[in-house]
């Protein structure tokens, strides 16, 4: 069984639709402000639409208001909720989808906060001072390795590229890889090029 692929960070009919055309799985909709990434309603509601039917539809968000995320849960066909901020696990449980919680990962201390959370399943992202993701870097994927300990389904993120992408599966083993700035060509835009080599080499990471 190959790893599912999420391209995060779409924010453009063209730039989702090249993403279901290289394969992957589930695509990201930002909706965090301060993200050069940050999409509308109005805007998610159009690349979503535009998307096939097969390809998950992810709604990221931090420190949200519930009414918010229940209106573009409603209006852009959301499939997973993300919540990318500093969420209770309470917080994150209200919502009738599945729901990933991310976490920083700084060391031990955070697979310690993990298991506090019911969600679905785990987002692992690289910590960074100046930035709630999407930086490029990555973390020590031995502690992505403990995580898959706790029973859920690990989305690995941080750093991810067409060149490391298939050393990480192999070695991690996640349920999904999550990439963002890794195939972009500028910040929002992403690069078909580089999308399809990703999923390639995701894929075939464990034939």
């Amino acid at each position: 069984m190959s790893v599912t692929v999420k391209v995060c960070g779409i924010t453009s009919e063209a730039d989702g639709l090249a993403a279901a055309a290289a394969g992957v799985d589930a695509i990201g909709l930002m909706f965090f402000e301060e993200s050069p990434r940050y999409i509308t309603l109005e805007q998610a509601k159009k690349i979503s639409s535009a998307l096939p039917p097969h390809i998950m539809r992810v709604g990221v968000f931090v420190n949200a208001e519930e009414s918010f995320i229940n209106r573009a849960l409603n209006e852009c066909l959301l499939n997973i909720l993300q919540f990318h901020g500093d969420e209770t696990p309470e917080d994150c449980i209200r919502f009738p989808v599945m729901t990933l919680k991310a976490f920083r990962v700084k060391g031990v201390e955070t697979l310690e906060q993990m298991k506090a959370y019911s969600t679905a399943g785990f987002l692992l992202d690289a910590y960074s001072k100046v930035a709630r993701g999407g930086t490029g870097e990555a973390f020590n994927w031995d502690l992505a390795v403990q995580a898959n300990e706790l029973g859920k389904p690990v989305f690995l993120a941080g750093g991810l590229t067409p060149d490391n992408v298939s050393e990480a599966v192999q070695k991690v083993q996640p349920f999904a890889v999550d990439v963002s700035s890794g195939v972009e060509c500028e910040p929002g835009k992403k690069d078909p090029v580089k999308m399809q080599a990703f999923v390639e080499s995701a894929k075939s990471a464990l034939a």
